[in-house]
């Protein structure tokens, strides 16, 4: 009896991430910014963060999410310009429509960074990396901004292959180079490892993947849980998650970090009021409803809480809204303490049409072809 082949045919993913995005974007726009250190985000004298770095800003230690007070102490000649979205929004969509010339399957993350699968292209081109190459040429061209390209067997390699030859890259990561990639590949590089994982990893003298994927399973789960088997997986270069270009919308949210702390419960209520105003503006503009109302609360101390209250009705409307925000609020325990943020937000959503997928969970077997 013939043993049927049931090798796993190859994907052929790309993984694109805009170089420094919405700074580049600022620096298309007003030539005079050119080399010198810009900072996308909120002013230094504000509690706003760093949208996006230059790379002149990015060689004094400023990245994105990092406090502009601080940016502007590591860095005070840095340019601080506030984000513009949607002039990002208009260059993203363009980029977006480069992406669908070659592939149907494209799964945007972000405004500046997507996985497209070009195993079966729209030019019916074997190659991903001349696809990959092509593409960063048209972004140039019709843009006048830079990207880099990921190109790879599976989604997780694509993205690290991403970050590889930054600003302005391509890396190609083939089939059959994967596990000497992967058993190099330091830990601290994989996404979905944080800071506290990676702590842990170091007091079990882990630092790559080649010497994760020396543990046995069994240890993983036992250690780890669930997360055990995903770090298993990982640690041998394994994902089979394919390119999804939609998702179903599971929530509309919205919220607000304020200047100064505050306790006032009068004023308070009125960013609430405010908040409702916008997120049920949201809510119509996309054609959706909810039944559970979401209130975020964070506190000086940075410390987050959460209460939610589920109607019997789906609602878009604000005076709704506004009524269940208060009520939380007021029955959160927190009245009278000093809040640095107020969110609301919308779950349970009727007639919700698709939006773009982000990360998911890993599990990938693939056989060695050219890339």
């Amino acid at each position: 009896m013939r043993v049927a082949d049931e090798r796993v045919a190859v994907r052929k993913i790309i993984h694109i991430d805009m170089d420094a995005f919405y700074a580049s974007v600022e620096m298309r726009d007003d030539p005079s910014l050119r080399g010198r250190p810009v900072v996308v985000g909120g002013s230094p004298q504000s509690r706003g963060v760093v949208a996006a770095a230059s790379y002149e800003a990015r060689r004094f230690g400023i990245h994105s999410a990092m406090p502009c007070a601080r940016a502007y102490r590591l860095c005070p000649a840095a340019v601080f310009i506030p984000p513009d979205f949607e002039k990002y929004h208009a260059v993203s969509r363009q980029i977006r429509d480069i992406f669908h010339r070659y592939s149907p399957l494209v799964e945007p993350l972000s405004l500046d960074e997507a996985y497209l699968d070009v195993t079966d292209n729209h030019l019916g081109n074997p190659s991903a990396t001349r696809i990959a190459q092509a593409i960063k040429e048209d972004i140039l061209r019709e843009t006048q901004l830079t990207a880099s390209a990921g190109v790879a067997p599976n989604k997780f390699l694509a993205k690290i292959a991403s970050d590889e030859n930054k600003p302005d890259g391509l890396f190609v990561i083939r089939p059959q180079d994967v596990a000497q990639f992967v058993g190099k590949l330091p830990l601290r590089k994989v996404p979905g490892i944080g800071s506290a994982t990676l702590r842990v990893f170091e007091g079990m003298g882990i630092a790559t993947c080649g010497e994760l994927a020396a543990l046995p399973l069994a240890q993983l789960t036992h250690r780890f849980g669930k997360r055990g088997a995903h770090f298993h997986r990982i640690a041998r270069g394994i994902d089979d998650r394919p390119v999804e270009p939609y998702r179903e919308r599971k929530s509309v949210s919205i919220e607000d970090t304020f200047a100064d702390d505050h306790d006032e419960p009068e004023w308070l209520l009125e960013r609430l009021a405010d908040l409702s105003e916008r997120l049920a503006d949201r809510l119509k503009a996309a054609g959706v409803k909810g039944r559970t109302v979401t209130l975020k609360l964070r506190t000086a101390p940075f410390r987050t809480y959460t209460r939610s209250v589920t109607l019997d009705h789906h609602t878009d409307d604000a005076a709704e809204l506004l009524a269940c925000a208060t009520a939380l609020y007021r029955q959160s325990g927190l009245m009278g303490q000093k809040l640095r943020l107020l969110g609301l937000g919308l779950h349970q959503l009727d007639n919700a049409p698709p939006e773009p997928l982000s990360e998911q969970q890993l599990v990938f077997p693939w056989c060695g072809a050219e890339l």
